[in-house]
């Protein structure tokens, strides 16, 4: 527990003390300001009418192993998901953390899920703070933020959805509070797989299959890294017209079973802090881990935020 805490400094500090280093270079880019996007975006993304926000085009995106977090704030992903699945495409939704960037280092198939996701959003703190230094204005989007506000897109589009993770009992309860909150919505199937459900699997089969029988247009995967990635890569290639989220433990946070961390908390970086006081025994050796993620994140970030840097001061 001790060397978790004095882990999670480090983390803090290295963060900080890096930020302030590039915050020295001229740009002309407020790298602390908060961008917000309508859901009435007009300007289509490249790839199957999506939505994305391009207020600030001259900016480039933090990139880590190939993967681009192209995302920059919820309203903004919201939007480009339910444009994307109203045009039918087939499409993943990562948000990419320090958990998931040490996955990213050691399991090829994870990072090969990854890169194939059309949509990534800054999930980790430190995400957020090394694309502001790149000169991106971004906001921290997590997979929790996701389902309700899609839910109420999704209800006024008329668009179906699916709900895969967790158990019934939390099934069950999410798709009640998700109706009654959202007046028509239809939740076209809700399915649980066993502990040991793997993305390429005779389980995972019976899944596809109650994906695609549902006519859900957009599913929300919630069996955690890296299963939930991995068998959202497989959906892309073996659904039609479905896009899915990779949300971790939303559905329990909107059923109740688990309990999210404070607001205080999320909007200061803090929610792992929260998440592993409340089980240190599982979350203390990931979080320890993600220390020594964090240097080499920002080890292989710096010529990307120096050559940003320099070409806004140019």
């Amino acid at each position: 527990m001790r060397s978790t805490i004095v882990a999670s400094q480090w983390i803090v500090l290295m963060t900080s003390l890096v930020s302030r280093v590039f915050d020295s270079f001229p740009s002309r880019c407020d790298c602390g300001s908060d961008r917000r996007f309508s859901f009435s975006a007009t300007r289509p993304h490249v790839r199957g009418g999506d939505i994305l926000d391009t207020q600030n085009s001259t900016s480039p995106d933090l990139t880590v192993d190939g993967v681009t977090v192209n995302v920059h704030s919820l309203p903004e992903a919201v939007s480009s998901i339910v444009s994307a699945a109203e045009h039918g495409d087939n499409f993943s939704v990562c948000t990419l953390n320090l958990d998931h960037v040490e996955k990213l280092q050691h399991q090829p198939d994870f990072l090969a899920a990854y890169r194939r996701a059309r949509f990534v959003t800054a999930d980790g703190f430190p995400i957020v703070i090394l694309s502001r230094m790149l000169g991106t204005p971004i906001t921290r989007t997590t997979g929790a933020d996701l389902v309700e506000p899609v839910c109420e897109e999704a209800a006024i589009k008329k668009l179906p959805i699916f709900l895969l993770g967790s158990n019934d009992t939390t099934l069950a309860a999410t798709s009640r509070i998700l109706q009654e909150r959202y007046e028509g919505l239809e939740v076209a199937g809700c399915l649980s797989p066993g502990p040991n459900f793997e993305a390429y699997s005779g389980e995972a089969d019976i899944a596809m299959d109650a994906i695609r029988r549902s006519g859900a247009k957009i599913c929300f995967i919630a069996l955690g890294a890296p299963r939930q990635e991995l068998f959202a890569a497989r959906c892309i290639d073996e659904l039609t017209g479905t896009g899915v989220l990779c949300i971790g433990a939303a559905l329990d946070f909107i059923a109740g079973t688990q309990v999210r961390a404070p607001k205080f908390s999320q909007q200061y970086g803090l929610e792992w802090a929260w998440r592993m006081l409340q089980n240190p025994r599982r979350l203390g050796p990931r979080y320890a881990r993600c220390l020594g993620t964090v240097p080499q994140l920002m080890a292989r970030s710096v010529p990307q935020i120096f050559n940003a840097r320099m070409r806004k001061a140019a």
